[in-house]
């Protein structure tokens, strides 16, 4: 889209652009026949795509750390629309044991799935390891959302098989990936507080997430599986990631203002890829002011993606169960 199209809004090839909301691009889509997990739904993007959805008709389940924020959430969105599917599962993305228990909890519901979109995440954090031992921003990012995925796959796949209708995953992954470690992801020094950058360490977990969308969608495409798979960058949005950000970074703000969106618009690309019926088919690609574009060398190395999916599984495999 370039900066010119980030700043005036203008619209590419999609008909959509950076000043489109998340309204403006589902405009007239029925969902009701569609059931949707939205990782961090409580707050800022994943909150308006879950309302947005739930507008559409879509049974949304909301999957978040904060249950009294997942209710709140919940009856916010019912009083604007009180005909909405909404309901809500305690997820800590943290850690993997919470990770097998909401998916325990949503498979006993016996509900279809047709939509997973890994919106939750936590940003420049200081360094900390999780309850399995893992540096917290690689964790929640990636590993969390890795393993639910796979542990929600078999049911997504049978929906998609006995519906007809086509499953998709969206991942939120950030222009953020570009600015990584130099080896692009630190897999043998993944926990190591030596040399550990704040947004470096977020950098990779977000290359992480573009590279477990075109791993899986190319798995995916060779079981010839009716689920698509593909990555979003929101674009530049305030919301409450932003809560270890510092004085540089209001400096920033201040000199990118222009660039900036509101939360409507941040959700756009988001229910853009998760709803458009003119993306069905359509995989395996990175997506930024609902436009398709080009990620970084790294994302787009598929042996690279490989070397990350057999170290998320083998790190996953270390852990008690």
């Amino acid at each position: 889209m370039g900066l010119y199209g980030m700043v005036t809004g203008k619209a590419g090839k999609s008909g959509f652009g950076s000043a489109s909301t998340a309204e403006d691009v589902t405009h007239s889509i029925d969902a009701n026949h569609l059931t949707a997990i939205i990782t961090g739904g409580t707050s800022g993007i994943g909150l308006e795509a879950a309302r947005v959805l739930a507008m559409r008709g879509a049974h949304v389940i909301i999957a978040a750390r904060n249950t009294k924020a997942a209710n709140e959430s919940k009856e916010m969105i019912l009083k604007m629309n009180p005909n909405a599917r909404i309901d809500y599962l305690q997820l800590d993305l943290s850690s993997t044991k919470s990770v097998r228990s909401f998916a325990d909890q949503f498979l006993a519901l016996n509900l279809p799935l047709n939509i997973l979109i890994n919106n939750a995440g936590v940003m420049f954090c200081p360094f900390q390891l999780t309850e399995d031992g893992i540096e917290s921003q690689f964790a929640t990012n990636h590993i969390g959302h890795f393993l639910l995925t796979n542990l929600l796959l078999e049911k997504m796949k049978s929906s998609a098989r006995e519906s007809g209708i086509e499953g998709r995953i969206v991942n939120l992954s950030s222009v953020a990936h570009t600015y990584t470690y130099p080896e692009g992801i630190k897999f043998q020094s993944i926990n190591d507080p030596d040399g550990y950058s704040d947004r470096r360490a977020y950098g990779q977990s977000k290359l992480a997430n573009l590279l477990h969308s075109n791993a899986l969608s190319r798995r995916l495409k060779e079981e010839g599986v009716n689920i698509t798979v593909n990555s979003v960058h929101p674009g530049l949005v305030t919301t409450n990631l932003f809560r270890y950000s510092g004085l540089g970074m209001k400096v920033f703000k201040a000199m990118t203002f222009l660039l900036w969106k509101n939360i409507p618009q941040g959700a756009a690309t988001t229910c853009y890829v998760a709803l458009h019926p003119d993306l069905k088919g359509v995989t395996g690609k990175y997506f930024a002011d609902c436009n398709a574009i080009t990620p970084s060398k790294f994302a787009t190395d598929n042996s690279f993606a490989d070397k990350l999916w057999d170290f998320s599984v083998k790190l996953i495999d270390s852990l008690p169960h």
